[in-house]
């Protein structure tokens, strides 16, 4: 198999990209419960968040006009159901500031223009934004945990296929058992026994879950090279699974 030079995202690159299509987050600040986060928006070295409007969040931040230490927990789940959803896990550390009431509307127009997220639709019913200044992050994976610093965030971009990705990853699972075989043949030989499932795509790749008896195992299969648009990508997926008449990607 040819593997290009570059055949997985950067640790960064999976942060931004995961924060685009939250599942679940939670805010958690000193002396408040766990608050619950709808949006989280990456802005350079910076986090835009929405919680509740009613929260012990807003009204320790409301106090705290030099900031206050806070993180932000991100789980990125797979889009299927599998007998682990969980991806990875995200923690997002520095400290939280109050968004002026009159900016919260522009920021969140600018936000959805990049970042479109139902979520936004709550500011100014029941949720509020805050602002994050990021010190550090760290992402945790099935392969280990890793830091990952402000700056190396802040010029890290997500996916070009995140908007996508969570449907055809489920087309792949429920309509094309055929493609998913050819692929797992792919596979090293002690995985090929196990249970196959698509757990994720990039533009480096496709990612399985290969569920046994034993446990879980997570395994790649890397593209010749990164691909950058959906014609690229259905022919790299069909390249890869040595069929190239498979209609592998929803139209």
């Amino acid at each position: 198999m040819t593997r290009a030079i570059t055949d997985k995202p950067s640790d960064a690159e999976l942060i931004q990209t995961a924060c685009r299509r939250i599942q679940g987050a939670t805010l958690a600040v000193e002396g408040a419960e766990p608050t619950p986060v709808n949006v989280v928006h990456l802005f350079e070295s910076q986090a835009f968040v929405l919680v509740p409007s009613d929260g012990d969040a807003m009204i320790l931040v409301d106090d705290s006009p030099d900031g206050l230490p806070a993180m932000v927990e991100i789980t990125d789940c797979a889009p299927i159901d599998l007998r682990e959803r969980v991806r990875s896990l995200i923690w997002l550390n520095g400290n939280l500031h109050a968004v002026p009431a009159n900016l919260e509307r522009d920021l969140a127009l600018e936000i959805a223009a990049e970042h479109p997220d139902d979520g936004l639709l709550d500011l100014g019913h029941g949720f509020s934004m805050l602002r994050m200044q990021i010190d550090s992050a760290v992402i945790a994976t099935a392969s280990g945990a890793a830091s990952v610093p402000a700056a190396e965030l802040a010029t890290a971009t997500p996916d070009p296929f995140w908007e996508y990705e969570s449907g055809w990853i489920a087309h792949l699972d429920a309509d094309h058992a055929d493609l998913v075989g050819q692929l797992a043949r792919k596979l090293p030989r002690d995985l090929r026994d196990g249970r196959v499932r698509p757990l994720g795509l990039d533009r480096f790749g496709l990612c399985f879950r290969v569920e046994g008896p034993a446990g879980d195992s997570d395994v790649r299969l890397p593209f010749p090279r990164p691909v950058t648009d959906v014609y690229q990508l259905s022919q790299a997926l069909r390249s890869l699974a040595g069929c190239p008449f498979i209609n592998s990607l929803p139209e």
